[in-house]
């Protein structure tokens, strides 16, 4: 077993750098494999002083977007590195060695798994425990939504007793901060689908898998730390921004796995102005209480 740490970066080296002093030391990962995505600042020169036999830094000919940057990533490690399994990180999360190992042995003894990860800590989450099922038109959109992802939770997510008190459970999707992927896998299922920029990989992955007769499994008796967007925010700075990078994606989505007709389109387009609505009320609401502690 051969595993690969793949990092994708876009112009957060300090971020990037910091994960991999980290994790640079853990004996279960073989190989770390950092892809500059094509960054527009000095990430590129700076990505360059951690290179040395334990970790391997490349560079993407243009920004194709994250799932790009990590197709990128887990072929250079297939290629140069034999890898059979690759670990897929965002810069802005922590993980133990202990983790890691644990997501491991689900490969060794499950054959029929393609994608393994743990629960995530994450305060915009909180006790959200990182799997979900695939949703039909309606449960995507009403997990969209900031209001309606809380008030229909029950109807969207699984069930607390399929996951309270198990050590690891068959999910269908996970969140795609962290996730380890079998390479046999990835490339029966075609990797990720470079269609998309940023946001909904992990559905399109997920489906990709399952016609693929892969499964899933999410590590309940172990967890990572994901900063909440810390990454994004930094390259994106403007929330309605995200949210139309967001919106582009789940319509791609729609369109070509959902296979969704123009009248649900324009369904999804008058529901992803609401959301604008919602975002931008609660920037007014934020900034006026601002104003008031001053």
């Amino acid at each position: 077993m051969k595993t690969v740490g793949v990092i994708v970066n876009y112009n957060d080296a300090e971020t990037t750098g910091r994960l991999v002093q980290k994790i640079r030391s853990y004996a279960c990962l073989n190989q770390i494999i950092v892809v500059d995505n094509a960054s527009t600042d000095r990430s590129w020169e700076r990505l360059l002083m951690l290179q040395d036999k334990k970790v391997s830094v490349i560079r993407a000919g243009d920004n194709g977007g994250y799932g790009a940057g990590n197709n990128l990533g887990i072929r250079y490690g297939i290629k140069r590195y034999g890898a059979t399994h690759a670990l897929v990180c965002n810069p802005d999360i922590m993980f133990s060695q202990d983790c890691i190992c644990q997501m491991q042995k689900i490969f060794k003894n499950h054959p029929e798994v393609g994608a393994v990860t743990a629960k995530m800590a994450d305060s915009a989450y909180k006790n959200w425990k990182n799997g979900w099922p695939l949703r039909p038109f309606w449960g995507e959109l009403l997990a969209m939504g900031p209001i309606s992802r809380r008030l229909f939770h029950r109807i969207i997510n699984y069930p607390d007793s399929y996951l309270n008190g198990k050590k690891a459970v068959y999910v269908d999707v996970v969140h795609g901060s962290m996730v380890m992927i079998d390479t046999k896998a990835f490339k029966q299922c075609g990797g990720y689908d470079e269609g998309i920029f940023l946001y909904q990989e992990e559905a399109i992955l997920a489906r990709r898998m399952k016609k693929a007769g892969y499964r899933t499994v999410l590590v309940l008796n172990q967890e990572y730390e994901h900063q909440h967007g810390a990454s994004i925010t930094k390259s994106v700075k403007n929330a309605i921004a995200r949210q139309k990078l967001r919106e582009d994606s789940v319509m791609y989505y729609f369109r070509h796995y959902l296979h969704i007709g123009k009248g649900k389109q324009w369904i999804a387009r008058i529901w992803f102005g609401l959301i604008r609505t919602e975002i931008i009320l609660g920037q007014i609401v934020d900034r006026g209480g601002a104003v008031l502690r001053r």
